[in-house]
Parts: C-alpha cells; sequence; structure tokens
C-alpha cells in the first residue's frame, strides 16, 4: 500500500487540523478539545498530533500522548501512523477511537507493543440533540466543590470496574483526584446523593462545540436494577443539552446491553462504532 510521509503538525497547520476535526465532530471530540484548549504549540506537555497526507490537503489525523486516537485514518493512513508509531516506545494507556482506524492500527503494533490488558473492539457511539421524553430524575445535580471527598469513592469504584485497574495505584490517586476535582469546579460532575453517599454519578469529560461527551457513568451496585439510571441520564442530558453543548454524545460498551437501553429510553441514537485497546 502506498503511503505518504507522516508528520508532526504544528500551530501554523491549526486551520487544516480543525478542518479535520469539524468533518468527525463526534468521534474525534476528545482531540478537538485538546487543540481548542491548548492550542498545537504544546506537544511536548501531553502530547502530539501527527497527519497524514500533502501540505496541501491533510488527510487524517493521529494524537498520541497519554491516549493513541486516530481522526477519519484511511486504510492507508492507519498503516503510515504505525510505522511512524512503532519507531517510538509506547507511553499510552490506551488506543481509543472509531473502530475501523483502532483495530488497525492494533494488528500492526500488537507484534511490537506486547499483549494489551483489554481490547474492545465494538463499543456503540451515541448522540442525543434533544431532551429525552423520559423525565428527569429531580434528585440528580451539579456536584458542589465541597463534594469531591464525596464523589471520589464513587469514582474510584466506576474506574475499578470500567478499567479493570485501580486509579490509586500510581500515585496514590493524586493525579486520578484532581481531575475528579477540576470536572467538579467546571460544573461537569453530576450525582445523585441519598443518605450522604453517592448512589449515581457521571461526567461531562469532554466538551466541544458541537458536542459535550459523557464518561464515567455509575450506579451503586446496591441501587442497580431498580429503575434509577435512566431518569439519572436524563437530567443529565436535560442539564447539558441546555447548558453546554448542542448535543450529547458517549460510547458505551456492545455487551452492556442493560446501558444501552437506558441510552435508546434517554434519546441516543447511533453515530457509529468505537474500539478501545487498554494497557
Amino acid at each position: 500500500m502506498l503511503t505518504v510521509p507522516v508528520r508532526q503538525l504544528g500551530e501554523t497547520e491549526r486551520g487544516a487540523v480543525e478542518r479535520i476535526l469539524d468533518l468527525d465532530p463526534f468521534g474525534a471530540a476528545q482531540v478537538t478539545e485538546r487543540v481548542a484548549t491548548h492550542g498545537l504549540s504544546w506537544w511536548r506537555a501531553d502530547g502530539r498530533i501527527f497527519g497524514y497526507g500533502s501540505r496541501r490537503h491533510l488527510e487524517s489525523l493521529c494524537w498520541f500522548g497519554g491516549h493513541l486516537t486516530p481522526v477519519l485514518a484511511t486504510p492507508a493512513a492507519v498503516t503510515a501512523f504505525a510505522e511512524m508509531i512503532l519507531s517510538e516506545d509506547r507511553g499510552c494507556s490506551s488506543i481509543v477511537g472509531r473502530a475501523d482506524a483502532v483495530l488497525g492500527l492494533w494488528e500492526r503494533l500488537q507484534p511490537h507493543w506486547g499483549p494489551a490488558r483489554d481490547v474492545r473492539p465494538y463499543q456503540p457511539l451515541l448522540v442525543a440533540d434533544a431532551p429525552p421524553a423520559l423525565p428527569a430524575d429531580p434528585g440528580v445535580r451539579l456536584v458542589r466543590p465541597d463534594e469531591i471527598d464525596l464523589l471520589f469513592p464513587a469514582a474510584v469504584a466506576m474506574y475499578n470496574e470500567e478499567v479493570g485497574v485501580s486509579p490509586l495505584a500510581d500515585d496514590g490517586g493524586r493525579g486520578y483526584r484532581r481531575r475528579v476535582a477540576e470536572l467538579v469546579r467546571a460544573r461537569r460532575a453530576y450525582a445523585r446523593v441519598l443518605g450522604g453517599e453517592v448512589i449515581f454519578k457521571a461526567e461531562l469529560a469532554v466538551v466541544t462545540r458541537h458536542t459535550t461527551q459523557v464518561q464515567g457513568v455509575w450506579v451503586a451496585p446496591e441501587w442497580r436494577g431498580r429503575g434509577l439510571a435512566g431518569p439519572a441520564m436524563a437530567a443529565v442530558v436535560r442539564d447539558a443539552l441546555r447548558r453546554v453543548a448542542p448535543t450529547v454524545s458517549l460510547y458505551v460498551n456492545g455487551h452492556n446491553e442493560r446501558a444501552r437501553r437506558v441510552y435508546t429510553r434517554c434519546g441516543f441514537r447511533p453515530a457509529g462504532e468505537f474500539a478501545t485497546v487498554l494497557f
């Protein structure tokens, strides 16, 4: 397969990068937020963006930082990105994005990066753009800054379940706690609190001008199967559409039928497929 050289992109090419990101507003949301917040001249601190295509016609992007995320990556671009990435040590904790590109990258990287801790090949990407018909739980609200200690144990429990490792392992949880605190202070963390404990939580982990991406959805184990999740998610979607972005998006493990039914009831529709490789 013929490829063209991959190159690192800088601030002078920001307009071209933003045009590519706008072509996939839901699949590229995580990268879009980083570019909007920090531009392209900050890569030494967090990550780099590589481009595939001629200088006159940029075709595909690949974010390489804490996560590896291809954007609109054609088969030729996937091959070229993989060749470039193989020249560097793996520093990312996951590969995440549109399924075809993620799985194509992993097929080429696996022999060199070794086995993954988990591969999730089918994660429906879902989008809602109207308030749910489902009544919202009036008890779901934004978490206050003085409630970070209340939210943090629920966030850790969610992370353990979803990711399969503890966020406390590397630094005692200091970095993860900072992230939770940032979301709370940015008015992007929701919870339902009962008897001094969080029984539902969700965060707007990504915000762009096109969408806000919900992550970290969690219901306390003793409350599962009791009809809490649907109205709680409806409350999150209603507030996010009213206050934050014109659409709400998320991706969910394909085998999680219960969660997918909840999201359908909240008005989410399919917008493609994600895949995630965890290390």
